[in-house]
């Protein structure tokens, strides 16, 4: 359970900023002799410690701490870009006389990386101080409070820097890929060539276009809802820079393009999450700064194991073996980003270990005298020194934030300087020399057979990641239940975990790997992923388990997960797409979009696109037999007889989908099945019909398992129904009698009165 804010006498700087008065300390009488123990009054270095922190009677002294702390981060980044630049060999230098003609000049070489570096460091900014407004600080009654409200600001001014930082390094993009310096590089027939052929300019004009909105968004917004739906959008504007880079259209791309997202991602919410923490936590009381604390060291353990592995698969597909670590540049600057990875989980054990429990310890002292009932006056020397006491708690934790950051800003600048270095040759020896790496991201697999399905496999970073963090959060939420004396069915477990499975087994598997090849192979994981795996995650309830395992929070503070969580199942816009007919819909009519356009073409060359072809397969599917099976709460359900025929509809478009695909004339997808070299196999059209019959006869079995499940809870509903009847019955409440006996009486008063 979280602490209850009501139940402190640590009072909060006021919404509107006003200073309370100060504190009155009034002396002991000579002489005389205290009968219980009398608390040390603090000296004046801890009073003033106590102001410029945030506390009763701030000063705008404390802000100066904060300028300078951003000012010597600032330099320490600076300082770290340079010497890795100079290390790596990518610091710019002016080129000979006779290539004069190609040089965009010092200045885009020095201003590249480091409008990169803040680029990387205002999107950093913006995820943290957004996402200390909606999930770490107070709020109540839907707002993000006094905290939070600064929060919003400072993200909307990071966000305007990240916009017009992002502005710069797409100019200097374009002046070094033209070999002009700036600005004559800038013409529109310039300009126009980059964009259309190199992808990272795309992406930096679509980041700037996000934090402009952004910055708008965070300047107005005063919902929490706003807050949440912001952060989410500014994840996402740091996903276009960083699945560009190094390792597109190379060998291992594939891997490397999830695994720089996912590493980004837990980067920004890692470091961001912890500098909001000390730029507005220092105005939050004890067990608001204790909550908040709290809540970010979840998210940082768990940003932590997301970016060690993503970290190891980014170095595995660019350094070409383990000797290149120590004989290559980028491999020492990798060797050095490791080793500040290291000294930050160090730091996150220290806090942990002792500087949140100190923190907890210091919040105890005034809360458990308010629950006594001998809460101090706000004058008085008790409470003085709670307020010092609660500096001095939180004077390590600020300490030790400071250092981490610091060192988070070191690698931020070796992640920047990194992409500048030259990186060793792919993992697997592949070049993008070879047409069919540079298109599926490793060499093209052996003739396909049952037994090469389960040896050729090759990890979904994504999909793995889905598979281990859904499984790991479900069984710790079982295991709460258990302990709690709660037992959760274990039949709900293992189908969930077999859902899990399935879903490994579609994109980790062989499957994986020969699905980018044969049509057949990718129709089997369209299969897997929007019938199997749903069905199975549908009847393991994970929503229902989650309402059950969270902690209920406390009304007046930060909204809890199982808050959010609610408010997600109860909101419209579930409402709208969990709408049976709009489910049916994305579910059946999705497939002739997808497949019988060039979509489909576009989506097989581009990974990204590939990926989210999946998830859209997984998500939808789970959303259709949500409405049909599901046993979590949501929107109000049809029938059971509407449920049966949504089945039996959607069955059939699909049915005749395959046999679409089994009388084509034509290859779906030839844009890009024409490019890949298969010199194994029948010919794609031979291996499409092949598909086409999968998709005929295997969706029939998901359809007659669900038609057992709907049977099943239909014959439950009504016997549950028939209970509860009969209970009411018996204890002579039944509406439906009373309604009964009302009409006979009423008749026999009728008749009574036409008889007269």
């Amino acid at each position: 359970m979280e602490p209850d804010h009501a139940s402190t006498v640590v009072s909060t700087p006021a919404a509107d900023g006003a200073r309370p008065a100060a504190a009155t300390v009034v002396s002991p009488t000579a002489g005389s002799v205290p009968t219980t123990d009398t608390p040390d009054v603090p000296d004046q270095a801890t009073r003033h410690e106590a102001t410029a922190s945030g506390l009763p009677g701030a000063s705008s002294r404390g802000r100066w701490p904060v300028i300078a702390g951003v000012v010597a981060g600032g330099v320490a980044m600076l300082a770290t870009l340079v010497i890795v630049l100079e290390f790596g060999g990518a610091a710019p230098k002016r080129l000979p006389a006779d290539l004069a003609g190609a040089d965009p000049g010092m200045v885009t070489g020095w201003g590249l990386p480091v409008s990169r570096l803040l680029c990387d460091a205002a999107g950093v900014g913006t995820v943290g101080a957004l996402l200390a407004a909606a999930f770490l600080f107070p709020a109540a009654g839907g707002k993000p409070g006094a905290a939070g409200r600064r929060m919003l600001r400072w993200a909307s001014v990071t966000a305007w820097v990240w916009c017009v930082a992002s502005l710069a390094q797409f100019a200097f993009t374009v002046s070094d890929l033209i070999g002009k310096p700036l600005p004559a590089a800038l013409t529109a027939h310039d300009v126009g060539n980059v964009i259309d052929a190199v992808p990272q300019p795309r992406a930096l004009l679509i980041v700037a276009a996000i934090a402009f909105a952004i910055a708008v968004g965070a300047g107005v917004a005063r919902k929490l809802d706003t807050c949440a739906w912001l952060t989410a959008v500014a994840l996402f504007a740091l996903l276009p820079v960083a699945m560009t880079g190094h390792a597109h259209g190379s060998g291992g791309h594939d891997l490397a393009t999830v695994s720089g997202g996912l590493h980004v991602l837990s980067v920004s919410a890692w470091v961001g999450g912890l500098a909001a923490l000390l730029l507005g936590g220092r105005s939050l009381a004890g067990p608001e700064l204790l909550t908040a604390v709290r809540r970010y060291s979840g998210i940082a353990g768990l940003c932590l194991v997301v970016v060690t592995i993503s970290g190891l698969v980014n170095a595995y597909v660019r350094v070409v073996a383990f000797d290149a670590l120590f004989d290559s540049r980028y491999g020492n600057l990798v060797i050095a980003k490791t080793v500040a990875l290291v000294l930050l989980a160090g730091c996150g054990a220290a806090h942990r270990q002792f500087t949140i429990r100190r923190l907890a310890a210091g919040t105890a002292a005034p809360a458990s005298r308010t629950a006594s009932g001998n809460a101090a006056a706000p004058g008085d020397i008790v409470a003085l020194v709670d307020r010092a006491n609660l500096v001095a708690a939180r004077r390590p934790f600020l300490r030790l934030g400071a250092a981490e950051v610091t060192l988070m800003g070191v690698a931020i600048a070796l992640g920047a300087g990194l992409s500048r270095t030259a990186t060793p040759a792919a993992a697997d020896g592949a070049t993008s020399d070879n047409p069919v790496v540079a298109i599926l991201g490793y060499p093209m697999p052996p003739a396909i057979s049952i037994a090469r399905i389960f040896t050729e496999a090759r990890p979904d970073l994504l999909f793995g990641t889905i598979v281990l963090l859904g499984t790991w959060f479900y069984l710790v939420g079982a295991v709460r239940q258990r302990r709690a004396g709660a037992p959760w069915p274990i039949g709900r477990t293992v189908s969930w975990v077999c859902g899990m499975a399935v879903i490994a087994f579609a994109t980790s598997s062989g499957l994986g790997r020969y699905g980018r090849v044969l049509f057949s192979v990718h129709m089997v994981q369209h299969l897997l992923l929007m019938m199997l795996a749903p069905i199975l995650l549908n009847l393991g309830a994970p929503v229902t388990l989650a309402l059950r395992a969270l902690p209920t929070g406390v009304t007046g503070t930060t909204r809890s997960a199982r808050a959010w969580l609610l408010r997600m199942v109860n909101s419209r816009w579930l409402a709208f797409i969990g709408n049976p007919l709009v489910a049916w819909t994305l579910y059946s009519v999705s497939l002739y979009v997808l497949y019988l356009t060039p979509l489909f073409g576009w989506v097989l060359r581009n990974h990204l696109a590939h990926l989210a072809m999946m998830v859209h397969f997984l998500v939808v599917g789970y959303l259709f037999f949500w409405v049909l099976i599901g046993v979590d709460p949501g929107p109000k359900r049809p029938s059971h007889p509407a449920r049966i025929i949504l089945l039996f509809t959607a069955s059939a478009v699909h049915t005749f989908f395959g046999i679409i695909l089994m009388m084509s004339g034509s290859v779906i997808g030839d844009s890009y099945y024409s490019l890949l070299t298969r010199s194994w196999g029948a010919s794609s059209l031979t291996d499409q019909h092949l598909g086409g019959g999968m998709a005929w006869s295997f969706g029939e079995l998901p359809g007659v398992a669900v038609i057992a499940v709907l049977v099943f809870q239909w014959a439950r509903t009504d016997e549950r129904r028939a209970r509860a009847k009969d209970a009411r019955m018996d204890s002579g409440d039944d509406d439906e009698f009373d309604q009964y006996n009302a009409y006979l009486a009423g008749l026999a008063t009728r008749d009574g009165r036409s008889g007269r």
